[in-house]
């Protein structure tokens, strides 16, 4: 087997590990509180840390997988959503679809739309917010070993204002709430500030705080 097949193995039973180890997780969650959920960008997220440096006590599960399209989310949307049976629901899924050069935004939003359905449905009385998709740093990506980082966080910042409009449409569609929290993040040319970056696309823990006070009042936002 070829060492580029190997890691992908690696990384794929990591993904489905994390699945599992979310069922049982979930097992002893309380429900009806505050779930964020999606790909790296949010199971990356340090939201526990950064609510005790606040002194808030509100409760918030983190059921992010990294490496998620929304076809794996569709796959995994009982242990990713459903058993936490939530009130609020902060949703970042996406990033890795924009990624792939034949992605377009018709298929994002059809696919994304198939993932809200389902919320609605099983979850009718939930505060929706569906998170504007991060910046990125093109510069950064390049220094990194792996083969065409750079072309792939170029292709997201190339798409990232389309994505994120079509993302705000589709939250207009369900009645549910489009939140850009990147206010504070970019740099004068519209990318992650470096200090912030750590490959280019994913973040440092103080662009997290950055963007935890800009959607503090979402997540201190009483439920009517």
């Amino acid at each position: 087997m070829k060492a580029e097949e190997v890691i992908s193995d690696f990384f794929q039973n990591e993904k489905r590990n994390k699945v599992v180890r979310y069922r049982h997780l979930n097992r002893f969650v309380k429900k009806g509180q505050i779930l964020f959920t999606g790909s790296s960008l949010m199971e990356q997220f340090p939201i526990n840390e950064i609510l005790q440096n606040h002194g808030m006590n509100t409760v918030i599960y983190n059921r992010g997988i990294g490496g998620y399209t929304i076809p794996k989310m569709l796959e995994s949307m009982e242990e990713q959503i459903f058993e936490l049976e939530p009130s609020k629901i902060f949703i970042n899924i996406g990033t890795n679809d924009i990624s792939r050069p034949e992605e377009t935004t018709e298929q994002l939003i059809s696919d994304y739309r198939k993932v809200l359905t389902q919320i609605k449905d099983r979850l009718p009385q939930a505060k929706v917010y569906m998170m504007a998709y991060y910046p990125v740093n093109v510069q950064v990506a390049a220094r990194q070993p792996w083969p065409d980082a750079d072309k792939a966080a170029k292709l997201r910042l190339e798409r990232l204002d389309e994505s994120n409009k079509a993302v705000s449409e589709l939250a207009q569609e369900f009645g549910y709430s489009y939140i850009d929290v990147n206010n504070g993040l970019t740099d004068d040319n519209g990318q992650t500030k470096e200090a912030y970056s750590i490959d280019g696309i994913h973040m440092w823990s103080d662009a997290y705080e950055v963007v935890f006070e800009n959607m503090k009042e979402y997540i201190t936002e009483k439920n009517l």
